[in-house]
């Protein structure tokens, strides 16, 4: 080994070099240039014909054998990757000349001919309304009349069978004190108002929501679920499909239509009105924690609806007549022509009921009531995965 090879030196201190001039002498330090990646110029070759592209995805070969291939092809890089370039056929073309694909720079891809570029296309002519506002409402306001004549249809039907036998017929009601008390008339009406709710909620919750209630509809506007303009298609969709079920009963059956709701004789104006009002709110609640809140069993939420207006029906019944919706009380009214002094109740109550819902379901949200309970959507596989999280305290 020679003696004079120089020792390794563990940091090197950058060259400096002398750099003298005539205001200051004094040392810089060496800089090197910059070396990122610049755009080089796009070349474009106005021919006329078709366009001649070229990309990195071709087949390296030998310069020479790529000149040969492509003749009129001069741009060949250093490293024997082709260059793009792009040749356009007139002067109008240029307005469309995408950018250039190097360093990042592109993305837009090869030109296209403008003839063929639209923005909105569409299937069929005349249906720039298929994408507006106005569509979707009119769809909103079709499923919801037919869901809310559907689901009054049936329940009012059942109804009209168990009041068959009614001990007060002339009056035309469906209120239990009235009609004569029968458990098995009460559960019957209760049955088939929470089934038909049940199956029309799930039917129609994809096209309009299925709310069928004017009381859930202004609940869902005090939480800025829906525009005013929806609100008041679906308050007109809901009566008027109130109207038209009533309509159907009382034409379709020969009995007498035994669906309208009345305050019993011992059940004051007061009562009435809180009576309508709780079970109002313990339906509108349901819907808001089952439908309006998203988990893993939200599809199943019309289940979880219809029971809860079977319980309350259960209660308001043989008091009330288990109205909770003021398109439901509406209805029958308007086809009979009777109105009773009370019949404002069913309207005051549930938007009371609704106002209680809506509260109580802003409070909770405030407080963040999904940590005061966790993992109540995590299944057996989350659960152990959180188990072996480093981060579980």
């Amino acid at each position: 080994m020679s003696e004079n090879r120089p020792s390794i030196v563990p940091h090197r201190s950058p060259y400096v070099e002398e750099y003298l001039s005539d205001e200051e002498d004094r040392p810089r330090a060496y800089r090197r240039p910059d070396r990122r990646h610049k755009r080089p110029p796009v070349s474009h070759r106005q021919v006329p014909g078709a366009v001649a592209r070229f990309s990195v995805d071709q087949p390296r070969g030998s310069m020479e054998s790529r000149r040969d291939s492509h003749e009129d092809y001069d741009h060949i890089d250093p490293i024997g990757k082709p260059r793009y370039y792009y040749a356009y056929e007139s002067e109008e073309d240029r307005r469309y000349r995408p950018r250039t694909a190097y360093g990042g720079g592109g993305g837009r891809g090869p030109p296209r001919n403008p003839s063929l570029v639209t923005e909105n296309p569409m299937r069929l002519p005349w249906t720039m309304w298929m994408n507006s506002n106005a569509k979707n409402h009119f769809v909103a306001f079709i499923g919801e009349f037919v869901g809310t004549t559907m689901f009054l249809f049936f329940a009012f039907s059942g109804t009209q069978v168990a009041n068959i036998q009614s001990n007060d017929s002339e009056n035309k009601t469906t209120t239990g004190a009235d009609t004569g008390f029968s458990p098995q008339v009460l559960q019957y009406i209760a049955l088939v108002f929470g089934f038909s709710l049940m199956v029309n909620v799930w039917i129609f919750f994809r096209i309009s929501g299925g709310l069928f209630n004017p009381a859930v509809t202004f609940a869902m506007l005090l939480t800025r679920a829906m525009t005013p303009m929806k609100f008041f298609l679906l308050l007109v969709a809901q009566l008027a499909g109130s109207i038209f079920a009533s309509f159907l009963v009382s034409v379709m059956f020969p009995t007498t239509l035994n669906v309208r709701t009345t305050l019993s004789a011992n059940t004051s104006i007061a009562r009435g009105v809180f009576i309508e009002a709780i079970l109002t709110a313990e339906l509108v609640f349901t819907i808001f924690m089952l439908a309006k809140e998203k988990h893993k069993a939200t599809f199943i939420a019309p289940v979880g609806i219809g029971l809860s207006l079977f319980v309350a029906e259960l209660v308001g019944v043989y008091y009330t007549g288990g109205s909770l919706n003021p398109a439901r009380s509406f209805g029958p009214c308007v086809v009979t022509g009777v109105f009773d002094r009370e019949h404002w109740i069913y309207w005051v109550g549930p938007a009371i009921g609704a106002c209680i819902a809506v509260l109580f379901y802003k409070f909770i949200k405030i407080l963040e009531y999904e940590m005061s309970n966790p993992d109540q959507d995590a299944d057996d596989k989350e659960m152990k995965q959180k188990e072996k999280s480093p981060d579980r305290v």
